[in-house]
């Protein structure tokens, strides 16, 4: 699944993340893509095992995971460049649509379904179909499936000190519109993704994340 250079790479990006460096190391950059391209080629291979919306979509190639550069307004601390990177099996775009996800990152490796960077529009999305709905995600929360393979429940990157405006702090999905982003997420081991026998794990996470993504479509 993950070659044993990715993660070398990704931790040596870590170690020196400025652009002389990555320049320096564009054909080890370039096997990454390539790794996280046939990444992405699997996990759509499979989508018929854990979401049948994936499967029937296609893979984008383009779209598949993300890419090295930070843009400055999604800049998430200091660096120029991720040293961790979303894999993505989505049936619509990964900056609008929930979808799954497979994040590599060395000793921080896990995975789920989510939408963690959205566009203003697919913020806005989400947070009007937790106010509309928010017995549907609690209902979520509560499948027995969900709670013992995501047992921390939704998660977000980032969170707002207070509810959105336009937003009622007695709102019941209250503590969800503070989310800029949300999802779920089962952690993994690297060696475990080193394993191309991990797919079936992975379908294993998909599975109950999926009422997720449904909720969310």
């Amino acid at each position: 699944m993950v070659e044993p250079e990715t993660f070398t790479f990704l931790a040596d990006l870590a170690k020196n993340n400025k652009k002389a460096w990555m320049d320096a190391h564009r054909e080890e950059r370039d096997d990454a893509m390539r790794n996280f391209t046939g990444i992405a080629m699997t996990l759509h291979d499979y989508a018929d095992r854990f979401d049948p919306f994936v499967a029937e979509a296609g893979i984008k190639p383009k779209q598949s995971y993300t890419k090295f550069f930070q843009e400055p307004r999604d800049r998430v601390g200091r660096d120029l460049f991720r040293s961790g990177i979303d894999v993505f099996a989505n049936a619509g775009h990964p900056a609008e649509n929930v979808g799954y996800y497979l994040h590599v990152e060395p000793g921080n490796c896990h995975a789920g379904a989510g939408l963690f960077q959205p566009s203003k529009p697919a913020l806005a999305r989400l947070r009007t179909r937790l106010v509309d709905n928010p017995q549907g995600l609690t209902e979520i929360l509560a499948d027995p499936d969900f709670k013992a393979t995501f047992p921390d429940g939704v998660v977000t990157r980032k969170a707002l000190g207070a509810v959105p405006e336009g937003f009622s702090s007695s709102d019941p999905a209250a503590p969800y519109l503070k989310m800029v982003g949300l999802g779920c997420r089962k952690d993994f081991s690297d060696e475990l993704l080193l394993d191309d026998d991990v797919m079936d794990q992975l379908i294993e996470v998909f599975r109950p994340a999926s009422q997720l993504v449904r909720y969310f479509d």
